[in-house]
């Protein structure tokens, strides 16, 4: 098997996230909020693909990648306070409000654990230390407040311009909950995907690439 070049897999899902990117920029609610929103699929995207010779990810990894990158995406269309979906579930559950920021914020917290997991497993000496949960779900919740604090920043820099892009509705607790649901999401992650994860790593998944490709070649 060569390494070096991407499986139609992974170029499956590079192809739903291109296709789903340009939906998004096409017609965008606010043209401000999108670019904000869709931030980290630009930065991240290329990232990925300019390390992926020396550092390539477990399928696991790319698909909740490309999964984190569409809630994203579909946010920065509608602005996540009028996504459709979040209004179903609003009429649906009788909510108060449209809570697709809480799936992305969520998401945010439990996208990165197996990100942050794979790179440490295989980078640090924490591989099989106990203290790796930890480590995961304290970078995940500091990534989260980070997220928090950029999104005070660009309402300090622009004003009204940001008012979408931080999507509180009104709920004055609105930082608190986006926190607390990227460290539910974080434990969530490791509590359902640490086993598969491990058997992607060791290779015992079948078509996967061999254990030494993970703990060996990238160590």
């Amino acid at each position: 098997m060569n390494h070096s070049r991407p499986t139609r897999y992974e170029l499956a899902l590079v192809g739903i996230v291109f296709v789903v990117l340009v939906w998004s920029g096409i017609g965008p609610h606010d043209g401000f909020t999108w670019f904000l929103e869709v931030a980290p699929v630009l930065v991240g995207l290329p990232i990925l693909m300019a390390i992926y010779r020396r550092f390539r990810f477990t399928p696991l990894a790319y698909t909740l990648i490309a999964i984190h990158a569409v809630i994203l995406m579909v946010g920065g269309h509608y602005t996540y306070a009028q996504v459709p979906l979040g209004y179903w579930l609003q009429d649906w559950l009788e909510f108060s409000r449209n809570h697709y920021d809480r799936l992305g914020h969520l998401a945010q917290g439990f996208i990165p654990a197996i990100v942050v997991r794979e790179i440490l497993i295989r980078r640090s000496p924490l591989r099989r230390s106990r203290w790796l949960p930890f480590v995961v779900v304290s970078i995940c919740l500091a990534f989260s407040a980070l997220y928090e604090l950029i999104e005070w920043w660009t309402a300090v820099a622009t004003g009204e311009a940001a008012e979408a892009f931080l999507g509180t509705q009104g709920d004055v607790w609105d930082t608190q909950w986006d926190m607390m649901l990227a460290l539910i999401g974080a434990i969530l992650a490791l509590l359902t995907l640490s086993r598969p994860h491990d058997r992607q790593l060791s290779g015992r998944s079948a078509g996967r690439p061999a254990p030494e490709y993970y703990l060996a070649a990238n160590d």
